[in-house]
């Protein structure tokens, strides 16, 4: 259910995203992404010790978890058509710090509604001439391919464990957008 919801609103904003993508300055919607994302991880990361928090305590039930579902998933595809990013850095940390869902059902169900929300956004950014379409033998089974072996060694670690490579691949990914090339260069 939880994929469902989280796909049936990030269909319709994959592709706002998308066409949003072309009208904004790529280097501030980077710089906040990532300033998001790490904020986002020092939360998953903190989750053992803050739980006791009234939201984090009493994950949502009820039209409570349909909402914050639903709110998510526009989230994550509206930054998911306009980024180019899969949606788990939006719905996982929703799913696991909200929902109360564990991380692999998080990123399991991240992970599936994302196949329809991408493909919208995917499409769109193809009508409006953003896809590079002589990568796409490569990347495609890349793409195939890494997802089974990443889903298959995410079953190896414990939850913390899982929860905290998810958290170090988002801030990484975080710094990564709120440094530029420049500011490397000036180093």
């Amino acid at each position: 259910m939880a994929a469902a919801l989280l796909a049936a609103s990030a269909i319709f904003t994959a592709r706002l995203g998308a066409v949003y993508a072309n009208a904004l300055p790529e280097w501030k919607l980077k710089r906040a992404f990532g300033f998001f994302l790490i904020f986002v991880s020092l939360l998953l990361l903190s989750k053992p010790y803050v739980s006791h928090l009234p939201i984090l305590s009493h994950p949502a039930t009820g039209w409570g978890e349909i909402a914050a579902l639903l709110i998510s998933g526009a989230v994550a595809g509206f930054l998911s058509g306009m980024m180019g990013v899969g949606g788990g850095s939006i719905m996982v940390p929703a799913l696991v710090l909200l929902v109360g869902h564990s991380q692999y059902t998080a990123q399991g169900s991240s992970l599936l509604a994302m196949v329809p929300a991408g493909s919208v956004g995917a499409y769109t950014h193809w009508r409006l001439s953003n896809v590079v379409t002589r990568v796409l033998p490569g990347l495609i089974p890349g793409i195939l391919i890494g997802t089974y072996c990443g889903g298959s060694l995410a079953h190896l670690l414990t939850e913390a464990d899982l929860r905290l490579v998810f958290a170090a691949v988002l801030i990484w990914l975080g710094i990564s957008a709120t440094v530029s090339k420049t500011d490397l260069i000036g180093c």
